[in-house]
């Protein structure tokens, strides 16, 4: 089995991408790299802070130097990307040349319940004034164009991190 030296997990936010990407990285034996943890090193504050100081536009300058980047570097990798990132064309080519495309997606609901559950501050969502569920339908209507792009999808919906990385990797190997 040979796999592309990158596979990079987008979709919406909480859909899994970080927690299945490293379940994934483990199981082919490769770097993991989040990208809006490299953003947030780089710029030396939260994504949250970026927006709130910066604007989304500073955040996305940083975010597609940051892809150019890591679609640049060598070595193999398994990388999750912002759940925005592929929405830009130029991050989306620099990222599909080198690598396959996996979307992980979740229905609305499932996502509005791990957020909630989470402690991370997501920006995007605060945007609108609207009910969480009803911003995140929005949002994913929103994207729907950039994540159908990818090669593979994958809906983490009723899935554990493990089963969702397996059902991942089945659909890499079937591809090859």
């Amino acid at each position: 089995m040979t796999i592309k030296p990158k596979v990079v997990l987008t979709g919406f936010m909480a859909s899994g991408k970080s927690a299945v990407g490293r379940a994934l990285a483990v199981r082919l034996g490769r770097r993991f790299i989040d990208s809006d943890h490299e953003i947030a090193a780089r710029a030396g504050k939260p994504i949250a802070q970026i927006f709130a100081e910066d604007g989304e536009a500073a955040f996305r300058r940083l975010e597609r130097e940051v892809i150019a980047a890591l679609a640049a570097a060598p070595e193999p990798a398994v990388i999750a990307t912002g759940g925005g990132a592929l929405v830009d064309d130029a991050n989306y080519a620099a990222l599909a040349r080198v690598g396959i495309v996996v979307c992980l997606t979740a229905r609305p609901e499932v996502i509005a319940r791990r957020v909630s559950a989470s402690n991370v501050v997501r920006p995007k969502l605060a945007e609108g004034n609207l009910p969480l569920e009803q911003r995140i339908v929005q949002l994913m209507e929103q994207r729907k164009t950039a994540y159908a792009r990818a090669a593979i999808v994958v809906d983490t919906s009723d899935l554990t991190i493990n089963a969702a990385a397996e059902r991942v990797l089945r659909a890499l190997e079937g591809r090859e």
